[in-house]
């Protein structure tokens, strides 16, 4: 996994937390910060999962980054599920 990725025209880091709070609700394994163009990822998971959450918080920077700033959850997992499957198998991840 990269330090760093560039969505657009933005630079977002790529940091591993021990914890990913949202609403004082610690039960997320990632997330993309949009303000800070920070896509933070849980520690302790498996590198296999950590690939699948860094994939699916990558999508939501690219869909924010292209002015969808409102999002479905449905859609950003259909999407990244492909995405994911694209890269990892054309060894491009």
């Amino acid at each position: 996994m990269p330090l760093e990725i560039k969505v657009g025209s933005v630079s977002y880091s790529i940091v591993e937390k021990p914890f990913i709070e949202i609403d004082s609700d610690r039960n997320y394994q990632g997330c993309c910060d949009y303000p800070n163009t920070e896509i933070a990822i849980l520690k302790d998971i498996s590198k296999e999962r950590k690939s699948d959450v860094f994939i699916h918080e990558l999508t939501h920077a690219i869909f924010y980054e292209a002015g969808f700033e409102e999002q479905d959850e449905d859609m950003i997992n259909r999407v990244a599920k492909v995405l994911h499957q694209v890269l990892t198998d054309n060894e491009l991840i």
